[in-house]
């Protein structure tokens, strides 16, 4: 394993990490629904998902609940 002959300096470490900087990821409106996402990335809308624009996914959450409490009376 490599052992550093010599203690780096503060300076020579300054300069290593001038290019460690936290960046704003970049945000795209939806042309259909009109939300502000993170582009490249898939987001919900009123329990749809949407990639380019198109709905990929859609979640039932309510409606399984409310048949279910139906069909336990």
């Amino acid at each position: 394993m490599a052992h550093p002959k010599r203690r780096q300096s503060h300076q020579r470490t300054a300069k290593r990490r001038t290019h460690y900087t936290a960046n704003m990821p970049t945000l795209s409106t939806d042309k259909t629904t009109g939300e502000v996402h993170q582009r490249h990335r898939a987001h919900w809308v009123e329990h749809q998902l949407f990639y380019k624009g198109r709905v990929v996914m859609e979640k039932a959450v309510a409606e399984e609940a409310s048949e279910e409490e139906s069909g336990e009376a």
